[in-house]
């Protein structure tokens, strides 16, 4: 039996926080597999997001559910608009009413073209009353991509029965993708020369007694919805999202994050739904836990961080989710601003990341903003899960979050931990996990093991192995890893956190390059601050002078020196470094809209300047300077 271990409390002094899961109970298997479960077990829940929908109705009819700022004729947003559980629950009804009038079902679904929205929400409350599934869809594959393959993919794999539309500005992807049998509903706006249905027509529906029986119908696998991975190197595959896989997972979010359990909490969140950590993760806490969620129009860009920081202006959240650009540009705004300052720490109990590594100079500069308003830190909160376990499934024990920590699973779920390749992969069982990939029969078998664990790729290894309670931290995507032409492995994830770490600000994300070469190279994409390194030049000047101006290129210098003394060895020295001044490509798959960057995609669409960049034909290539000596 262990002993039990005393943990030195962090001197730093944080805003209490109470963690659920604390202690690991590991067991052995054969060939080094070790399986790992956190202490405790997951408790009773519903077994139909229904269920907590018309609860929160009965109990808190006025409570507000979801509010969303009017759109001005300008584009500009106004006052705030809102929907109450009891109006939520009615609307819903009446479109279910008209969905059950079309025949809708699995075979036949509902698409939604929208960015976040009241109309979004009510219509995918709509089809989960009477148990038709839903796919929110990527609206970069109607409103960026120029191809619209994917959009088709989407609908090729659904089939949908009817293809909802927020406005107008989604009619060219309509006209190109969508069968002409296939009915459009818009929320507003038309589409030239097609034939549409408006939203108010499903909202005006009267519900009859159809509506209760097909509610009472479903049931824990009944399909929620559909959400398509963001996809690498094949198209998206579409998840297969139960009731039982969304109502479990919510119970064990409130088990390991016991601060949803103390106050109806409330979010001010850009996160999208078709993504599972704003979809699943923040709309389901909303309505698992009756609270009010504040649906923000700004996003972690320069063009629309001036709305997010608006909003957080206005509404004070219980517990704030972000991605790292988003908390970076959070950070800084904090410094010179007590109104937000204010607003934002005065009752917040939690931050929480996901989506990228957290640069170290964010975290340290977010905890001396709090520290200097509020004298005390407010715990970053973070962990591992993917589309496929709804999301939550890792998350950390203590406040001393480091970056790369993940934590001890969540009650109720099963990690297996398998030697591979070097490296350690983290798989899943649990009653989160999809059953599979609809109407993908091939690619369920391939990521499921033959003890009925899902295979997710992630790498992991101990914070500490002489202290398993601390957990897990993330080690990289093992299909990413691979060896340089002596064999060694190189190990991707924990490089290009080193490199966007020395980079801040001014790199969004580096693909590393070197399979099968002698040394290790790194691509940057640059942030929009990259800019204010040369400010002699014009604001409007081509991002390709910016980069390869003498300014910018000194400071890069710097970076890969920094970089270079940090080194270990051949895998962990960056032997070359380039600039890249053509963005990431959504259709190419090179960047989901989120901004995450997909390695594997980005080498294979760039493999000539690959293939330059390590043959010393590219111009403007950094490397260390006892290299050019």
């Amino acid at each position: 039996m262990r002993s039990p271990i005393v943990h030195i409390p962090s001197p730093a002094k944080y805003r209490a926080l109470r963690f659920g899961v604390t202690r690991a109970l590991l067991r052995d298997g054969a060939g080094g597999v070790r399986y790992l479960r956190g202490e405790g077990e997951l408790q009773s829940h519903s077994l139909r997001m229904t269920d907590r929908l018309v609860h929160w109705a009965e109990t808190e009819p006025e409570r507000v559910f979801m509010a969303r700022r009017r759109r001005n004729a300008d584009g500009s947003t106004g006052e705030w608009q809102s929907v109450s559980y009891r109006e939520a629950l009615q609307r819903a009804r009446g479109i279910g009413q008209a969905l059950l009038d079309r025949g809708l079902d699995a075979e036949r679904p509902v698409a939604i073209l929208s960015e976040n929205g009241l109309e979004h929400a009510l219509l995918a409350l709509g089809c989960m009353v009477v148990g038709i599934p839903h796919c929110p869809v990527s609206p970069a594959y109607s409103l960026v991509s120029q191809d619209y393959d994917k959009l088709r993919h989407v609908f090729a794999t659904l089939t949908p029965g009817l293809v909802f539309a927020a406005d107008a500005r989604y009619a060219r992807a309509i006209a190109a993708t969508v069968p002409a049998d296939v009915e459009v509903v818009l929320a507003e706006g038309e589409v030239a020369g097609g034939q549409v249905t408006p939203l108010a027509q499903l909202l005006e529906t009267a519900p009859t007694p159809a509506v209760e029986a097909a509610m009472h119908a479903t049931g824990p696998d009944t399909i929620t919805k559909f959400l398509f991975t963001s996809g690498s190197t094949k198209l998206p595959k579409a998840v297969i999202n139960t009731h039982r896989m969304w109502c479990a997972n919510q119970q064990q979010m409130r088990q390991s994050m016991p601060v949803l359990t103390e106050e109806p909490p409330v979010l001010v969140d850009w996160l999208p739904w078709n993504h599972t950590f704003g979809g699943n993760h923040n709309v389901g806490l909303t309505i698992y836990n009756g609270g009010t969620l504040y649906i923000d129009d700004g996003k972690p860009t320069p063009a629309l961080m001036q709305e997010t920081l608006r909003n957080l202006r206005e509404i004070a959240p219980t517990v704030y989710f972000n991605v790292p650009t988003g908390f970076e540009a959070i950070a800084h705004a904090m410094k010179a601003d007590p109104v937000l300052r204010r607003r934002l720490l005065s009752r917040v109990r939690m931050f929480f990341y996901s989506g990228a590594a957290l640069a170290q100079p964010v975290w340290d500069l977010l905890h001396e903003v709090q520290e200097e308003e509020i004298g005390e830190r407010i715990v970053m909160g973070t962990g591992l899960g993917m589309t496929e376990s709804a999301p939550f499934a890792v998350f950390v024990t203590n406040p001393d979050v480091r970056s790369g920590h993940i934590g001890l699973p969540t009650v109720g779920m099963e990690l297996k931990l398998v030697p591979t390749e070097g490296k350690t992969e983290i798989r899943y069982k649990g009653p989160n996990v999809t059953p599979g990939y609809w109407r993908n029969p091939e690619a369920t078998k391939e990521v499921f093991d033959e003890e009925g664990f899902f295979r997710t790729g992630d790498a992991v290894r101990w914070i500490d192995p002489d202290d398993p309670d601390l957990g897990l931290k993330f080690d990289g995507r093992i299909a990413e890893d691979f060896k340089l032409a002596t064999g060694t492995f190189v190990s991707v994830g924990p490089l290009r956190a080193r490199i966007i770490a020395a980079g801040a600000p001014h790199v969004q994300d580096a693909v590393i390059t070197g399979l099968n070469r002698n040394e290790v190279g790194a691509l940057l994409f640059p942030t929009p601050k990259v800019r204010s390194l040369a400010p002699h030049l014009p604001a409007d000047a081509p991002l390709q002078e910016v980069l390869r101006s003498a300014a910018v290129q000194d400071h890069f210098q710097g970076v890969l020196e920094t970089l270079a003394l940090q080194a270990t060895g051949s895998a962990s020295r960056v032997a070359r470094l380039y600039l890249l001044d053509e963005p990431p490509s959504i259709d190419r798959g090179e960047v989901t809209d989120k901004g995450s960057i997909n390695q594997r995609a980005v080498l294979k669409h760039r493999d000539a300047l690959v293939q330059a960049f390590h043959e010393d034909r590219l111009p403007f290539t950094l490397k260390p300077r006892e290299e050019n000596a």
